[in-house]
């Protein structure tokens, strides 16, 4: 029985030792990458600093966080953000958001509010901290711009895994070169700003909501997305293989699949099919809000009707080339540059 005691004390004092020496360690990496931020010249502060969750836990806090990268243009601040794990598993965190935060984008800035933000991470075990998989779930998001325009959703899901060489979900270390994810988006609820839909549907026939807003992508980047990412520079995209992209606003539906190779300029070159039901609404749409010029948008009127006929229901394949996307011989836009800052 002593025995059995003094193992237990001794035990006990062992894992006091390593939760002690754990959360002092893991205190002094956030403090140091911080100072590492600002000495490249960001601006990255908090108020407060604090790893608890003895015996089983390291659950950091950080109060009043603030991070703008002068380089990108990118700033996020909030009044605080947590990770929690398991002090015998900390590669898997836990983060937490609070119910406001606030974000700057070359495009402009945003406040940002959620009854919940949360993200389950997994990380590899190893100093670069590859990422392996994610899953983000936030609840009843508002989005709003300096110009007032708002922009929610009821739900917003996303999941993310790092894919092995034959397409399955990677077992394996991550290698340097180029690494596949597989994407999985939806937005339940989603209602775009006032701003948009009036441009879009100035006659208020549309939803105030989507009835649907999902995507399914696997994305192909130069190299793993690691802690050099934030720190240095972003993975850029070489691939897109849309398995499914759909939406549907009332009675409009589109759907789209394809894949895309992307050079090393942001450049795209493929073919992403998009099959819209009760097309002419959503060309008619197109045209009221200006993105489809007049003249194109009769010969585009034109073209489609000769494929559909009298169907509601056509199938529209968009080619990516030479920097713009067209349908057959026509350009329709400018293709997007796949290039991430």
């Amino acid at each position: 029985m002593k025995r059995l005691l003094i193992l237990i004390v001794v035990s006990a004092a062992l894992w006091s030792g390593y939760w002690l020496y754990g959360a002092s360690a893991s205190k002094a990496a956030f403090a140091g990458w911080f100072a590492e931020r600002r000495a490249a010249g960001w601006a990255a502060d908090y108020s407060a600093l604090e790893v608890q969750g003895f015996p089983n836990r390291f659950d950091t806090t950080l109060t009043d966080p603030a991070l703008a990268d002068p380089g990108t243009g990118w700033a996020w601040d909030a009044p605080f953000f947590q990770l929690l794990a398991l002090s015998y598993k900390p590669n898997h965190v836990i983060a937490v958001w609070p119910e406001t935060q606030r974000i700057a984008t070359p495009q402009g800035r945003f406040a940002m509010t959620q009854a919940q933000m949360q993200a389950s991470v997994v990380l590899w075990p190893s100093t670069a901290l590859a990422l392996d998989r994610v899953r983000l779930v936030a609840d009843t998001v508002q989005v709003t711009a300096d110009d007032g325009s708002t922009t929610a959703a009821s739900a917003l899901r996303m999941a993310a895994e790092r894919l092995g060489p034959e397409g399955e979900a990677a077992t394996g270390a991550p290698e340097a070169g180029p690494t596949r994810y597989r994407i999985a988006l939806s937005a339940e609820g989603f209602a775009p700003d006032s701003a948009l839909r009036q441009r879009i549907d100035p006659s208020d026939g549309l939803p105030r909501t989507l009835d649907a807003l999902r995507a399914d992508v696997t994305l192909g980047f130069d190299r793993p997305w690691d802690r050099r990412s934030l720190e240095e520079a972003r993975p850029q995209p070489q691939s897109l293989s849309l398995r499914l992209a759909e939406a549907r606003w009332g009675e409009l539906e589109l759907l789209a699949a394809g894949d895309l190779e992307i050079d090393a300029a942001g450049e795209a070159t493929g073919r992403i099919t998009v099959k819209a039901q009760n097309w002419r609404e959503i060309l008619r749409l197109a045209r009221a809000s200006g993105e489809v010029p007049e003249g194109l948008a009769e010969t585009l009127e034109q073209g489609l009707s000769l494929l559909a006929g009298r169907n509601d229901g056509i199938d529209i394949p968009l080619d990516f080339r030479r920097g713009s996307i067209w349908i057959g011989p026509l350009p329709l836009m400018d293709s997007p540059v796949f290039r991430l800052r």
